[in-house]
């Protein structure tokens, strides 16, 4: 077990620094101000459905004694017309202008089949940090023989930006069924976005309404646990991996 705990320590500090660093990068999105209002509202959509609640997890309930501890990356690739928006403002996108995201995640089961769940997020291309949260409740448990379904709502914000404040709020259900070490799992839902300009750009304001699909596979190996996740929503495509300990 040495080399997962390892991981996760060097992981988690890569992470930290990153977050550090998010001040270095506090020219992004410095130039919001320059936007019309229906490019602020591309930006806001593609911001909006990046930093929105990705579970990378399965919506199983984990029991009072489970908990969830991983490092995840994420990478959303916008539509165009958000990409060029976001890139007007002064966003650094990378990879086919796409917003990378590196997030600490933790998921705690409590009694009666309710989990909550939490995530700490940096997103240097946007020079943001974001929190998160989640509750979720599994409507029907599941067993050998029959899946599990639950219901999540999440929270999402963004810290450290002098030019933007964005959050989101979301409403999903989804469905897993477990096989062996094998969970795949799969949800739909709704993201709701406010988002309002600062300083210079504090006549900007766009409240986008997003819907949501994800689908992904939960890899479990003895404590260790990897998880492959791909969402969309909006016009905005995520791919997601995150390795963690998971009992």
């Amino acid at each position: 077990m040495k080399k997962p705990f390892s991981f996760l320590a060097c992981a988690t500090l890569g992470l930290v620094l990153g977050m550090a660093a998010t001040t270095a990068a506090a020219d992004r999105l410095g130039n919001l101000d320059a936007l019309t209002d229906r490019e602020f509202r591309y930006a806001s959509e593609a911001i909006g459905a990046a930093m929105s609640y990705k579970p990378l997890a399965p919506p199983e309930p984990q029991g009072l004694t489970g908990f969830d501890i991983g490092v995840s990356l994420t990478s959303s690739s916008p539509s165009y017309k958000g990409a060029a928006a976001l890139e007007k403002a002064n966003a650094n996108l990378y990879l086919d202008d796409a917003m990378q995201s590196y997030r600490l995640d933790i998921h705690k089961g409590l009694p009666f089949d309710v989990d909550v769940g939490a995530y700490f997020a940096n997103m240097p291309g946007l020079g943001i940090d974001v929190r998160g949260l989640e509750a979720r409740y599994a409507l029907l448990s599941g067993d050998f023989a029959t899946p599990t379904i639950s219901l999540r709502g999440g929270y999402t914000y963004a810290v450290n930006s002098d030019d933007l404040y964005i959050n989101t709020r979301s409403l999903d259900v989804s469905v897993s069924k477990g096989f062996a070490m094998l969970t795949p799992y799969a949800g739909v839902g709704y993201v709701w976005v406010d988002s309002d300009g600062r300083r210079a750009a504090n006549h900007l304001q766009s409240s986008p309404e997003l819907n949501k699909y994800y689908a992904g596979i939960n890899m479990g190996l003895g404590l260790l646990n990897l998880a492959f996740e791909t969402d969309i929503t909006g016009d905005t495509v995520s791919w997601g991996m995150k390795l963690g300990l998971r009992w």
